[in-house]
Order: structure tokens, then C-alpha cells, then sequence
């Protein structure tokens, strides 16, 4: 089996967010065929769709696994139930939310999967972090990831403590 290196992002605004992170890297770094390499630094960030709802805390973390992409998609999904994820509106209050970043170099377009992540070139809470553990990363059709960083025009994320 070949192994692919992941960047994963995860995002959190209720029920203790740093709590919810930490305990979704814990399950992350316990999945079959999984190793977890690297985490971000937490970062707090303005909800991106209603501002109704208290802000988020974000990270992302590198991992190398053997999984295929759809079944390391199914187990975020998994963890995410398992955690209490609820999607209650679009871009609404989230307990745990897992997204596949990037999955190697490859380009994947599926019903369920897209990677690289649609939107991944204007988060802010995406990419300051992962040019925070992986610096120089290069976004297959996007670039590098700090010259994407270098055309956003608003950011509202800053680093906790």
C-alpha cells in the first residue's frame, strides 16, 4: 500500500472548541493505517456564514495514512458523528467539523470529495495554518501556499495563546 501525506482542517465553535479538537486529533492519530505527524497552533476566526454564532477555533494537522481517500473520508464523517456533529444550518454552529484538505498531489472530484478543498485558497483559518506546518507547500492548481496567503484581503484570525 502507498502512503499519502493529508492536511487536514478541523473547526469548532461549540461545546469547549479547544476541547473538541484535541479530542478529534486524539481519534484522528488512533485510525488504522494512520499516523498523525504534525498540528497547527490553534487559531480563533469569525464565522463565515451568520454572525449569530460564536467564533470558531480552527487548526490543521498533517498526517500520513494508507487509507484511500473516500474511506479516510468516511472515517472523519465517523469521528464527527461519534463527537455529536449536528449540521443545524450552511455555514452554521459546528461541535467538530473535519475537511480534507489536501490528499497527496492528487486531484480528486467526486459526488462526496474534492480535493483540494474548494475553498481552500481564501480561508484564512486554512491557510495561515498550514503554512504554519508545512511551509512552502505547494496547492496542486492553486500554488504556494503563502503567495495565497499574500492575496487575501481580509483576515480576521488570530492565534491562541
Amino acid at each position: 500500500m502507498s502512503t499519502n501525506t493529508v492536511y487536514i482542517g478541523l473547526g469548532s465553535n461549540l461545546s469547549n472548541p479547544v476541547e473538541q479538537l484535541n479530542t478529534a486529533m486524539k481519534s484522528i492519530a488512533l485510525m488504522p493505517f494512520t499516523q498523525l505527524i504534525k498540528r497547527s497552533s490553534f487559531y480563533s476566526s469569525k464565522p463565515l456564514g451568520p454572525q449569530d454564532q460564536p467564533d470558531f477555533i480552527n487548526a490543521v494537522c498533517e498526517i500520513e495514512t494508507e487509507l484511500e481517500a473516500e474511506d479516510l473520508l468516511k472515517r472523519l464523517q465517523t469521528i464527527e458523528l461519534e463527537q455529536g456533529r449536528i449540521k443545524k444550518r450552511h455555514w452554521g454552529e459546528r461541535l467538530i467539523d473535519l475537511d480534507i484538505l489536501l490528499f497527496g498531489n492528487n486531484l480528486i472530484n467526486s459526488k462526496d470529495l474534492v480535493v483540494p478543498h474548494s475553498q481552500i485558497a481564501l480561508r484564512d483559518f486554512v491557510l495561515i495554518p498550514l503554512s504554519e506546518i508545512a511551509p512552502g507547500l505547494v496547492i496542486p492548481n492553486k500554488g504556494k501556499v503563502e503567495n495565497l496567503i499574500s492575496t487575501l484581503t481580509d483576515s480576521y484570525l488570530m492565534p491562541l495563546g
